[in-house]
């Protein structure tokens, strides 16, 4: 750079001198020769501003190249020492180096819309401003039934419900939205976020069909369920059908004073069987008529020591040792006092019976902090569960005790599910089980 300044340089002074020499020559009143020396003089800066004029078009051409991102030219370098070589140069070197970043740029962006579009979760990314519709994927052009969309507010001719729900859609946070096609209603699990570019604001929202799992799910859950009862009521219709078709036989046979004990054992263990399903059924009503919680602020000590209290006297009964772990013993949660002392109960009596057979059964309970949440967790040293019974446990009416009901986990379940939290287990075989309550904080 510093030699074609130079060069310029030199060219200048030399024009500057040559000018002063021509008005010497007409000082001297030398006039013919200094019209020669100013015709010549005339052609060669013509020349050199010819020269100078054509590197500025060329200049101007690759600024409208690089303006319209097209790197396609390439200039003709004849003397690479000059300076037009040395700029010609540097113009291919800008352009080599533009197409490597706009391939590199097209890859990744092929890459990326072929990731996204694979994605079973539709997508659309919009301008917050002005509504302008950037791209949308292949899943939300299937879900919605939507080739093409222009604008955002092009979704209030076809699915205005969706525009609405879209626009007043909360960012940072999912929520599930019922949204009625014309091939019915489907549940939407809906996620927004937003970004700024100095192009503006830019807001991509995420749409994920959730009614097919659900219905699998809630299908699942009833075949158990079904499954279970089914067992259940056959393990006491059976018997009282068998038992009911043997009083009937003797009683046409005709019977005597030594039948009539056998026949009184016989409707007794009819009623005693019926009075089971009674129960049974009132199990049942039970599990769905869990009421809607009263919030309040419980002190994680205190709860610990009431239900303690409650079980002081079977716990020295049965020769248990139960620890109660409390780090922070002003650790406050927000939860309904009944639901979660019934819950707690109810894991209690469970562990209890769980380190029956232990020959030193213990049972710890402890209350911590995790990040955004607040847990309970029940540990005990009892005989543990195998993989497919923790699969079953929380399934109503599903037991491995002899006199159980199966109803304490599905209360304690869904107890837990009524304050926006959930019910883990974590269990070996022989090592003994943890129960996890988990609160939102």
């Amino acid at each position: 750079m510093e030699r074609v300044r130079d060069f310029f340089v030199w060219k200048i002074l030399l024009l500057l001198s040559a000018a002063v020499g021509i008005a010497y020559l007409c000082f001297l009143k030398s006039y013919l020769l200094a019209v020669v020396s100013f015709i010549g003089l005339f052609l060669l800066a013509s020349r050199w501003l010819g020269k100078q004029r054509k590197l500025v078009g060329e200049v101007l051409d690759f600024s409208e190249s690089v303006r319209y991102r097209d790197f396609t030219r390439r200039f003709v370098v004849k003397h690479p020492k000059t300076a037009e070589g040395r700029l010609f140069a540097a113009f291919n070197d800008i352009n080599d180096v533009y197409k490597r970043i706009s391939m590199d740029k097209e890859i990744q962006h092929q890459y990326l819309n072929k990731v996204l579009n694979m994605l079973d979760s539709a997508i659309i990314f919009y301008q917050e401003d002005t509504g302008k519709v950037m791209w949308i994927n292949e899943a939300f052009k299937q879900l919605f039934r939507t080739p093409h969309v222009g604008n955002i507010r092009g979704l209030t001719k076809r699915h205005p419900e969706l525009y609405e729900k879209t626009i007043h859609l909360k960012l940072g946070k999912q929520q599930v939205e019922s949204i009625s096609f014309a091939m019915g209603k489907v549940k939407l699990l809906m996620h927004g976020s937003t970004f700024s570019t100095q192009d503006g604001t830019f807001r991509i929202v995420v749409y994920q069909n959730i009614s097919e799992a659900i219905d699998e799910t809630e299908t699942r859950a009833w075949h158990k369920l079904l499954r279970v009862l089914t067992h259940e009521i056959m393990n006491s219709i059976a018997p009282i059908s068998s038992l009911a078709e043997t009083l009937h036989a003797r009683l046409e046979q005709g019977y005597g004073e030594e039948d009539i004990d056998d026949i009184k054992l016989g409707i007794y263990t009819i009623k005693r069987r019926s009075e089971g399903l009674l129960q049974f059924a009132k199990s049942y009503r039970l599990i769905n008529k869990v009421d809607q919680p009263n919030f309040v602020d419980i002190q994680l000590k205190t709860l610990f020591e009431n239900t303690y209290q409650l079980l002081e006297p079977t716990l020295l009964q049965k020769n248990i040792d139960l620890d109660i772990i409390l780090k922070d013993t002003r650790l406050v949660l927000q939860a309904d006092i009944n639901l979660v002392e019934q819950a707690l109960i109810n894991l209690l009596l469970n562990a209890m019976e769980a380190v029956k057979d232990c020959a030193a059964p213990y049972i710890s309970i402890a209350g911590l902090k995790r990040d955004d949440h607040v847990f309970i967790k029940i540990q005990d040293n009892g005989r543990g569960m195998s993989p497919d019974i923790q699969e079953q446990i929380f399934t109503p009416f599903f037991t491995t005790k002899k006199s159980g009901s199966g109803v304490g986990l599905t209360l304690s379940k869904q107890i837990m599910l009524l304050h926006k939290g959930n019910l883990f287990v974590e269990s070996e075989e022989g090592k003994g089980s943890t129960f996890s309550l988990q609160f939102m904080s």
